[in-house]
């Protein structure tokens, strides 16, 4: 991994076709501007790792049964279920 300093205003250029520059510096929150060609997916990484695990959820190796829920929200069965 490759770890660079930048003040606000200072740009970084990846493969001659994408430009990261530094927009704003705010307490410990800086705002970032990425100009990349549009076949290029430019994605949040929290927002990929909630894809993945959404997809690893839904996939037939990870089921739960209603069971499975009741006892975690500990909930009873009712009369008619058992």
């Amino acid at each position: 991994m490759l770890v660079l300093h930048r003040k606000k205003g200072e740009s970084l250029i990846i493969n001659d076709n994408i430009k990261i520059t530094i927009v704003d510096i705010s307490g410990e929150k800086v705002k970032i501007a990425v100009e990349a060609p549009r076949e290029i997916p430019v994605l949040r990484s929290e927002l990929v790792n909630a894809a993945q695990a959404n997809k690893e959820a839904a996939s037939s190796e990870n089921k739960i049964s209603a069971t499975d829920i009741r006892n975690v929200l500990g909930i009873k069965k009712n009369k008619s279920e058992q």
